[in-house]
C-alpha cells in the first residue's frame, strides 16, 4: 500500500500579480455660455477732479470778493457807478460762470433734461449781462452808451435765474453739507441788496450789496474749494 504525503505547501507563497493601467484624464473646457449677457462694462468716473473744482471756486471767490469790495468802497458815488465797479463787475460775472461750470459739470442741478436746460439758459443771460458790462468800461462812470442801456435789464435776470438755479440745487440734493445749502444764501443778493438800494440810498444799500456779495458768493467760492468733495453723492 502506496503512503501518500501531504501535498508540498509552499512557505513563501507569491502574491498575485497585479496590472496597473495607466489612464489619461484629458481636461475638456466646457462650452461657453450663450444665454449669459456679458458682465456690463464699469462707466468712466465723469466727475471733474478736485483740482478743477478747486479753481472754480477760487475764480468765483476772487470775481465775488473783487465786486463786494468795490461795492462797498465807491457804490455810492455815481448813480450807474465807477470804473472800478464796472470792471470788478465784469470780474464777478466770470466768476459766476466758474460756479455754472462747476454745476454743470457735476449735475448739481439734477440729471434731467429740464435741469440741465436751466443752466444753459442761466449761461446765455448771463453772457448777454456779461456783454453789457464790457459796454460800460468805456464810459469810465460816466454816462452809459445805447448798448450798455438796452442789455442793462440782463444784470438783474441773470441774477433772478441764479436764484432758481439755487433752489434747484438745494431741491436735487446732489450737493451735500453747506454746499447744498449755500447756493439758496448767495443767490438771495437780489432779494436783499436791490431792496436796499431802493430803501436805504445809495450810501447804505451799496454797503449791505457789498457785504452781501462776500457772505454770499465769495463765501460760496472759498467753500467750493476748500470742500470739493461735497459735490459727490
Amino acid at each position: 500500500m502506496t503512503e501518500r504525503h501531504p501535498a508540498t505547501v509552499d512557505r513563501f507563497p507569491q502574491e498575485p500579480v497585479m496590472t496597473t493601467f495607466r489612464t489619461t484624464t484629458s481636461h475638456v473646457p466646457a462650452p461657453a455660455r450663450t444665454d449669459v449677457a456679458p458682465p456690463a462694462p464699469v462707466p468712466p468716473d465723469r466727475h471733474p477732479s478736485s483740482g478743477t473744482l478747486r479753481l472754480l471756486g477760487a475764480g468765483l471767490a476772487a470775481g465775488a470778493g473783487a465786486y463786494g469790495v468795490a461795492f462797498m468802497t465807491s457804490g455810492a458815488e455815481s448813480e450807474q457807478g465807477t470804473f472800478a465797479i464796472s470792471l470788478t463787475g465784469l470780474f464777478f460775472q466770470l466768476g459766476v460762470f466758474c460756479l455754472l461750470a462747476a454745476m454743470w459739470r457735476t449735475r448739481a442741478t439734477g440729471t434731467t433734461r429740464l435741469a440741465r436746460a436751466m443752466l444753459v439758459v442761466e449761461a446765455v443771460v448771463l453772457g448777454i449781462a456779461t456783454v453789457q458790462s464790457v459796454f460800460t468800461l468805456p464810459a469810465n462812470g460816466g454816462e452809459w452808451g445805447t448798448v450798455a442801456t438796452v442789455l442793462d435789464p440782463f444784470w438783474p435776470l441773470s441774477m433772478l435765474g441764479m436764484a432758481v438755479i439755487g433752489v434747484k440745487v438745494a431741491v436735487a440734493g446732489r450737493w451735500r453739507g453747506a454746499l447744498r445749502v449755500w447756493p439758496v444764501v448767495a443767490e438771495t443778493w437780489i432779494f436783499v441788496a436791490l431792496p436796499s438800494l431802493m430803501v436805504f440810498g445809495r450810501e447804505i444799500g451799496s454797503v449791505v450789496a457789498g457785504a452781501h456779495f462776500l457772505v454770499g458768493y465769495a463765501a460760496l467760492g472759498v467753500l467750493l474749494a476748500m470742500r470739493p468733495d461735497l459735490t459727490r453723492r
